[in-house]
């Protein structure tokens, strides 16, 4: 690690509409206040969120770098420059924690093999708020992120997932467009057994977050549909 550089600071987001004070640590708000440059997935949001942080400099005298799924990677190098001369810089996710299902870990990826020093702090994360609340076994899980978008491949992947689960007891989370939620949905419970425990936990940390755990045969005559919340998915024994 080279004590010359500026640090990356990996600051998690809300995960929707919640007051920042309602789930991060007075010590990211704090933090957020002296820097000067941050690498971002969408300006508009980025902005929009350190505004609710009580964030007061000029946004035209910031820096903020565009990183998300079409960011060239050689673009990244240019992101780190201003860390490299001494600067910190603040990684931000479009929601919850950055580098977890996130393009942030490119970023971090390169600031380790420069020696550039990482920070993470608390904050949300709907993948393991999800798991905490489950009920599912939280020794032994295992993070899928998105699922096969085409529906033959996609109950595919289910039947492995379940499998799995049945046999080692591991929970396996994973996540969906929420356009696609429904459609991730039919999948499961046409394709898994009814006595597989499957959990939905949408909006985590909004006024109006649902978690619920319940077997496959029940979940079919609840018919459930979260419209196009974000949703995290969980299957167990």
């Amino acid at each position: 690690m080279n004590s010359k550089y500026g640090s990356i600071f990996l600051i998690p987001s809300t995960l929707g509409d919640t007051s920042p004070e309602q789930v991060l640590p007075a010590y990211n708000i704090q933090l957020l206040q002296r820097l000067d440059v941050f690498v971002v997935e969408e300006l508009r949001t980025a902005r929009r969120f350190l505004r609710k942080c009580g964030y007061t400099k000029d946004f035209d005298s910031t820096t903020f770098h565009i990183l998300n799924e079409h960011t060239p990677e050689h673009d990244i190098h240019s992101f780190l420059e201003q860390a490299k001369l001494g600067m910190d810089t603040g990684l931000l996710s479009e929601a919850g924690c950055p580098a977890v299902a996130d393009p942030g870990s490119m970023v971090v990826k390169l600031a380790q093999e420069l020696g550039i020093r990482i920070v993470p702090l608390s904050g949300p994360s709907s993948i393991i708020m999800a798991l905490m609340a489950s009920g599912f076994n939280g020794q032994n899980f295992t993070f899928h992120g998105y699922l096969p978008v085409k529906e033959p491949d996609r109950i595919k992947r289910i039947r492995e997932i379940e499998r799995d689960s049945l046999k080692t007891g591991q929970t396996h989370i994973f996540i969906e467009a929420p356009y696609r939620n429904k459609h991730m949905i039919d999948s499961l419970l046409s394709s898994c057994g009814n006595e597989t425990m499957l959990c939905i936990a949408s909006n985590i940390s909004l006024s109006d977050e649902s978690v619920i755990t319940a077997p496959v045969g029940r979940w079919k005559k609840m018919n459930p549909d979260p419209g196009k919340k974000p949703t995290v998915f969980l299957l167990s024994r």
